[in-house]
Parts: structure tokens; sequence; C-alpha cells
């Protein structure tokens, strides 16, 4: 039977296109409101906001998450290379702008250990190049919150041009300028993602991708902590290797160890991972998670303080955290020239995370967010606070967790943790004076734990596909081994070959008929199956296109058993010679064969088929290239006498077909060519038999 498609409307895009833009640039007063209201999602729903049911919960967690992100700020400052004062402002900044743009409802965005991290190596490897030396301590910050002095020791004369004036910069001042002008160059590339629509570059980011790059960072960061563990004074690695190199610097410098950093270390991993492991088996009684990085961090900043552990063991403490704001500064345009290319890779992640916990959450509690929206969200938040002394910020899977379990309802919870980052700014920033910076990377280290996990789930996940593990593998080897940037690059590159490979080589199959059906299926994966007589029937799983098109006539002739054009020459080669003989008057010579039995000889013996039906149900587009071999083989089978027959094409293929000439002038042969299942094609094989 012949199924009539529908007719086509034919789409005038100029017309749509010149509608689009004039809609675009019109300006009325409804169309601003709707922008800004787009803008700002807090406009839609905070006049919405459910106070009595909601207000608890957003409370509730609001306040864990403050008391969770505190020691945690503090912390990453070790990564990031900077003072702990910058990401308490980061921290804060975060909250309140992704309050006003955000739309997911439960996405904790502010420091996060991989960005931290990412950060870090930019800051440290400037900082060399500058001439700093990054094994000495910063000067202490001044208790007038100070920290643009560049008279003090270690601080290399360096001329930075901030806000059109020339300021003598120290080393902490050059790091935070560094940090600011990479942050806000990142928030630039994530605003004109989002101007641009460019959000679907995060679907180029798998999850066995993302994981294996999550993975490989963690390790570097374990790595860089360890020093701190143990009190030992190392060089800050950098450039590829720096895992490696590091651990290298750590054995020969082991005998130096401070016993009383080691000693702290074991205690607060221990308690860490105790309350961790304890919180997760009884989660499910707790209202709130316990608050233990607060607790450690406050007795760890009590026994440091009344033991002088700084003054009597040269234990390494966080030093002073000033008070208050800095006053705000614009980003440096000569440094945003020198780290053009390192945000990009940070802009990407940064913006592939939130994206992605915020799709998990909205689909978790039945609500949708817009991407495009995030994109600019997640850019703001990095591009006012670079005017604040902050550094690049992201949403954390963790603090997620904990935020959504807490009774989290919208992002007032986020303005509630930053009023308690806030407290601490004004009023609590000194009391973390001798904070023991071991204890900090003991907290980092203890973050990791779900990460490093995912080496765990290694067998399940390669028994569930091995391509995905292959691409873990890679990606967390390469940002582990090699950098995190380079690790990332690889990771995309890696993966978007394996998917190249799986269409330049997919399964093939030849297939049987189901007894008593009318279905198909591969011969070689299920019993049963009855071969049809005088029919070949193979199936492509894959598009067919230019890098593929070898692989499909190998297999086609692999699995027939039969080169149309190898048997064409041996038949032009047979009659040749026939014919030679023929002109000598010898008709018998040949092998002592009679005439009849020259002409049976013709035909192989191995040609056991007079038709072949193509199965392209799984063949998603043909290319040029495909049309073409597609009409190559159709001419080749037809110089055989066997039929070539196409089952199952999709609407899209058979445009392409038509387009490609593949059924003849006014598509004459269409009927006798195509057929809408196996089975119709099978029938009319036998029918032509």
């Amino acid at each position: 039977f012949f199924m009539e498609r529908k007719t086509q409307v034919k789409i005038n895009r100029k017309k749509i296109m010149l509608a689009k833009l004039r809609k675009s640039c019109s300006c009325t007063p409804g169309k601003m409101r709707n922008i800004i209201m787009d803008f700002f999602p807090v406009l839609q729903w905070l006049p919405k906001y459910r106070c009595k049911e909601y207000i608890w919960g957003d409370v509730m967690s609001g306040l864990v998450i403050g008391i969770i992100l505190v020691p945690q700020a503090i912390a990453y400052s070790l990564l990031a290379g900077l003072k702990p004062i910058y990401s308490l402002y980061t921290s804060f900044f975060a909250n309140i702008i992704y309050f006003l743009m955000g739309t997911s409802r439960h996405v904790s965005v502010g420091i996060f250990s991989l960005i931290s991290l990412m950060v870090g190596q930019v800051v440290d490897r400037e900082l060399l190049l500058a001439g700093f030396d990054l094994n000495d301590d910063a000067p202490p910050s001044l208790a007038d919150g100070s920290l643009w002095n560049g008279s003090q020791p270690n601080t290399t004369a360096f001329n930075l041009t901030i806000g059109g004036t020339s300021v003598e910069c120290g080393k902490e001042c050059y790091a935070i300028g560094i940090a600011t002008a990479l942050t806000f160059v990142a928030g630039i590339y994530q605003v004109l993602m989002g101007i641009f629509r460019l959000g679907f570059v995060s679907m180029y980011l798998s999850e066995s991708m993302l994981d294996g790059f999550a993975t490989g960072a963690s390790l570097t960061i374990l790595t860089a902590q360890v020093k701190y563990l143990i009190g030992i004074k190392i060089p800050r690695s950098q450039g590829h290797g720096m895992l490696v190199i590091t651990w290298i610097n750590i054995f020969q410098n082991i005998s130096q160890a401070n016993l009383c950093d080691v000693i702290t270390s074991a205690i607060c991993i221990v308690v860490l991972v105790t309350a961790k492991e304890l919180g997760d088996r009884y989660k499910h009684k707790l209202k709130f998670p316990l608050p233990t990085e607060l607790v450690v961090i406050v007795v760890a900043t009590l026994v440091s303080h009344y033991g002088n552990l700084n003054e009597l063991y040269a234990s390494s403490v966080s030093g002073a955290i000033p008070t208050g704001f800095i006053p705000p500064k614009v980003p440096c345009f000569n440094l945003m020239l020198r780290v053009a290319v390192d945000a990009l890779p940070l802009a990407v992640i940064s913006f592939a995370f939130t994206v992605s916990l915020s799709e998990m959450c909205a689909k978790k509690y039945a609500y949708t967010i817009r991407a495009n929206q995030e994109m600019f969200a997640v850019g703001f938040c990095n591009i006012i606070p670079s005017f604040f002394h902050s550094f690049a910020t992201s949403a954390a899977l963790a603090k997620t967790l904990v935020k959504t379990s807490t009774g989290c309802q919208t992002q007032v919870s986020g303005v509630i943790s930053a009023m308690v980052v806030l407290m601490v700014l004004l009023f609590l920033a000194p009391l973390f004076y001798s904070l023991q910076k071991c204890v900090l990377a003991c907290i980092i280290i203890v973050s990791l734990r779900g990460a490093l996990r995912k080496f765990r789930d290694v067998p399940a996940r390669y028994h569930v596909n091995k391509m995905d593990t292959l691409v873990w593998v890679i990606t967390m080897s390469a940002s582990a081994l090699v950098s995190t940037e380079i690790g990332l690059l690889v990771g995309i590159i890696f993966s978007m070959l394996c998917i190249i490979v799986r269409t330049q080589q997919p399964r093939t199959a030849l297939l049987g008929q189901i007894q008593n059906t009318n279905f198909y299926e591969d011969d070689l994966e299920y019993k049963n199956l009855s071969s049809v007589p005088k029919v070949k029937i193979f199936r492509f799983e894959a598009p067919l296109y230019y890098a593929n098109r070898n692989y499909f006539l190998k297999s086609l002739y692999r699995l027939t058993d039969l080169d149309p054009n190898l048997e064409a020459a041996r038949r032009k080669k047979y009659e040749k010679k026939e014919q030679q003989q023929l002109k000598k008057g010898d008709q018998t010579a040949a092998n002592g064969l009679g005439m009849e039995e020259t002409i049976m000889q013709l035909v192989p013996k191995q040609i056991d088929f007079q038709a072949i039906v193509v199965d392209c149900s799984s063949i998603s587009f043909l290319d040029t290239t495909g049309v073409n071999t597609l009409k190559e083989i159709l001419k080749d089978y037809k110089e055989l006498n066997i039929s070539v027959l196409l089952a199952c094409c999709n609407p899209s293929v058979i445009d392409s077909l038509k387009r490609g000439g593949y059924f003849g002038k006014d598509f004459g042969n269409m009927q006798e060519l195509l057929f809408y299942s196996i089975h119709n094609a099978v029938q009319f094989a036998r029918d032509l038999n």
C-alpha cells in the first residue's frame, strides 16, 4: 500500500525573522515590564510568597546553610590561594544576586571547591610570572582592613593600573586582582552565552565526563591539601603533572612534618568522618544535618588560641580576618587580557554544574527552570561581586542537598544564609585568627567524600556502559595527572569521538523471521528464527553518512557473502574469455563445457538470494554520500539481477532519497523500491521471485 504525504506549508523564513526582529525591537510599557519580570524572577514569585507555609522551612534551611557556609568559605580560600575574607565576600554576594535572578527554588549558589581550585591555579601561575614567592605567607591584613599595601615583605614592586590609577601592588593585592579579573571575564562569557542563547553548550558535557572531571579535580584538591595536613612547607606546583610533582615533594619533605598539625588533622578527620557517617545513617531521624564543621572549627580555634599552638609548635594559622567591606574597585583590564582564555572553561563548568543541579531540583519538585536565565544569573553572580573583591561561584551539590533536606521552599533561604555570612563579616571574623590551616584542610578533604566515592561505582558503571566508563576514566586521569583545564578539554573531545566511533562502526545484522509472525529480528541474537528463502534482510543501526559509508558497504558485502563489484568483474572476465574462444571456433574448450553449461556457470553457486531488504528503521538521516551509497548498491546489485528494497524509512530519509533522485524521475519507481514494513518488502520480493 502507498501512504500519501501531507502537503507541507512553505514557511517564509524571511518574514518570520523580520517579524521577530520587529517584535524584539519594539518598546512598549507592557513589553518592558515583561522583560524586567523575566530578568528578575523574584518579582514574579515573591509577591505570591506563602509566608505561613514557607517561612519556617526557608529560615531553617537558610540558617543551616549559613552555618555550613562559613567554615567552608574559610577553608576553600586555601584552594583559591586567597585570604578567607574574600571567600566570605563571595558567599555573601552570590546568595543575594541569585535570590534576585535565579529560577531555581532550591539550588545553593556560592563558593564551590572545584571552581576555587580552578581560580587558585590561575592565581598561582600569574603570581609566579609576576615574580612573587608562593611559599612565603602574605603579610597579615591591617586592623583597618587595608589589603592594598605594597610596602611589606614578600611584596614585589608591581605597578597595577586600577581605575586609571597606577598602584604599587603586593602579593595579596595582585592575587585578588587576578581572581577578580578572571571572575569578571568568566561572567561576561556567561552573559554573552545567555544573550546568544548558547545554553545548549551544556548538553555536550555528558554526565560521565562531568563525573570524571569532578573526581579528577577532587584528587588534585586532596593532593594540594596534604601539605597543610602534616604542616610541611613545599613549593606550590604549577603546570602539567602537578599531582605527581606535589606527591614527590611531599615524600621528600615528610621528615619535616609538624607533629602538632598531624595530631590535629588526625583528630579532626576522625571526628568529621564519624559525624558524616552517622548523619548519613540516621538522616531520616534528624530534622537537619549536624553542624559538625562549625563545631570542629570553634573547638579547634579555642584550643589553638589558649594552647598557643602557633607560638609553641609553629602551627600555621589563618591569621587576621578584617571586619567590614573593602571599598569596591573595578577589575584591572590589563589582567583580564592575561586570563581571558582561562575564564572560558571556568565559565562553562560553572554554568554546567548550576544548570544540571537546577534541573535536578526542578524535576524532583515539579517546577520548571529557564536555562538561559540561569546563564544570566550565574554570569551576574560573577560580574557584580568581582567589583567587591570576590571570585567565581557556582551551584554546589552538597549544600543543595542539605538545603532541600532541611525544608527549603524558595530562595528566601539564600538571603538568610547571606545574613549569617554578613554577621560573620561584620562582627565575628577576627575570632578565627588562631584557626589552624590543617583544620581547614581537613574540612576540604572530608567534603570530597562524595566525589572520591565515585571510584566505588566504576564496576557498576562498567557493567551498564563500557564506553561511558572509558569516558569517565580518561577524563578523570587527564584532570588529575595533567591539569583541570586539559582534563575538561580531553573529556569533551573524547566524549564526542566516542559518539563518532559509535556511528562509524555501528551494529549490523542479518534478520530472520520470528516464526508465525510478521516480525523480524537479529539472527545472531535470538533463537528459533527462520531465514527467508531467496531474501537477505540487512539492518544498519546508525545514520548513513560520509564517515560510515565504507563500513556500511563492507558489512553488507560480508553478511550477504557477495561483493557485487567483484562478482561483476569476474563475470566480465569470464565472458571476455568465452568470446575469445568463440572467435577461435572452439566452443567446448573452456573446461570441456558445452554452451549451456557455460551460461549456467555465469551464475555463481554462492548467490542464494535474489533480493536484499535494507531495514532503515535505525537510519535517522542520510547525507549526500549516504544517498549516493544507496543508489550505488541499487545499481550494482541490479546488474546481478538482485533487487534492493528499502523498508521502514522515516520521512526525512524519504525526502533525502527523493531529492537525491533515488526513485527516478517523477518518483515512478517509488512503490517498487520503498516499503513501510519489512514484511511488506519480503512479500514483494517473494512475488518477484
